[in-house]
């Protein structure tokens, strides 16, 4: 039983360390000598739009002249009119009190609506998003950015959100020698007739119901070969204190 356990929660610690690769890792420093031990690392969501996207580090958008901005600058790149922008909870806060600015009766009391919506009904005071000339945005709180054991307890430098265009694009694949249409965000695995890296999975030793060596214990293998591609990263912002 304890062993079943410990490998059930390190199965999900795992689990995790991938998840948080695709977010979160960088190539490797070869000052820091990983290169000389072969390490290569990769590129996560936020490095990648960090040196290939767009960037917004003037404090999180508070109005919409500065969502006008940041169009203006998506209409230079793909002009992708579906958006959407993970974002901690101050951020999502700011575009509330923004959006909630723009009602005319907003400075001097609450108006209701005509749909049986009435005083005694629980107000409410979020959005899920807006649309701005031909862009719509939608907003969702992401709960890493938010968190104080991951995002959340960063403070200089820190992601407030980020903005993903939805969709495919269209890109020339070099190995089927053909355009194909792929999600902006995807995950890519490697693989060959005889040998899948997505995720796998063996037991080594001789305890727990494997015998494949002479060792009295059992070991647990996980192995993933992935990498997050950002396609068309000139059309995500990056939105940082």
């Amino acid at each position: 039983l304890w062993y079943m356990k410990s490998e059930h929660e390190t199965r999900l610690r795992f689990d995790d360390y991938l998840e948080t690769a695709m977010i979160e890792a960088v190539p490797a420093e070869a000052a820091g000598g990983a290169v000389a031990a072969g390490f290569k690392g990769s590129e996560g969501i936020f490095y990648s739009v960090e040196n290939r996207g767009n960037v917004w580090s003037a404090g999180n958008p508070v109005a919409l002249a500065d969502f006008d901005a940041i169009i203006s600058r998506l209409d230079k790149q793909g002009s992708i009119e579906e958006n959407v922008i993970f974002l901690d909870r101050q951020f999502g806060f700011d575009i509330d009190d923004m959006l909630a600015a723009q009602n005319s009766y907003g400075a001097g009391g609450t108006s209701y609506g005509v749909f049986s919506n009435s005083e005694d009904m629980a107000l409410n005071l979020g959005f899920s998003g807006f649309r701005r000339g031909s862009y719509d945005f939608y907003k969702t709180s992401w709960k890493y950015l938010n968190d104080a054991s991951t995002r959340g307890a960063v403070a200089v430098n820190n992601i407030d959100g980020i903005l993903i265009p939805a969709g495919t694009s269209t890109v020339y694949d070099q190995i089927l020698g053909t355009n194909i249409r792929r999600p902006f965000l995807h995950v890519r695995y490697r693989a060959s007739q005889a040998d899948d890296r997505r995720y796998k999975n063996w037991i080594t030793g001789t305890a727990g119901g494997a015998y494949t060596s002479e060792v009295d214990e059992m070991v647990v293998n996980w192995l993933s070969e992935r990498c997050l591609v950002t396609q068309a990263a000139n059309n995500f912002v990056l939105f940082q204190n």
